[in-house]
């Protein structure tokens, strides 16, 4: 474990945390963990208040946490985690076949950095940009309905 992250329970709005991605958001360095953690929070309460997108599956793909609209297949995969090329900040992935990122740096020049056409980075240690990460989140979570309403 490379830092002491606390994981309280009762603080969580969203359910509780699989086992697995437990263990690999505690592996993580404290600052990144509780970021993560506050992330993922914000995953579930987009999720949560977006009509249509239900229940999402939370589990690991390539060894990150992971968010899936499975039931309703309204959105793309969220992945959360520690870019490789910048170590001190966390990441927000999604499907680099996607539009996402690229409307979000149109969109949100100054609120984040972004790796090529796959990522957000964000500070482990600043305030998240929290109405344009909602966005953002939102648009990840409805990608697949949205575009099929839109062909």
């Amino acid at each position: 474990m490379s830092g002491e992250i606390e994981i309280n329970a009762d603080t969580l709005t969203s359910p509780a945390i699989p086992a697995r991605v437990a263990d690999v958001i505690a592996g993580y360095p404290a600052s990144i963990g509780t970021q993560l953690l506050r992330l993922r929070e914000m995953v579930f309460a987009v999720a949560a208040r977006t009509e249509g997108v239900g229940p999402l599956t939370e589990t690991l793909k390539w060894g990150e946490p992971a968010y899936l609209t499975e039931t309703s297949k309204s959105g793309t995969t969220i992945r959360l985690g520690m870019p490789k090329s910048a170590p001190g900040n966390c990441a927000i992935f999604l499907n680099c076949k996607t539009t996402l990122i690229e409307t979000f740096r149109s969109q949100f020049p100054d609120d984040f950095q972004f790796e090529g056409n796959r990522a957000l980075l964000l500070s482990a240690t600043a305030p998240l940009p929290e109405i344009p990460l909602q966005f953002c989140l939102h648009a990840a979570l409805t990608y697949h309905r949205t575009r099929k309403r839109g062909a």
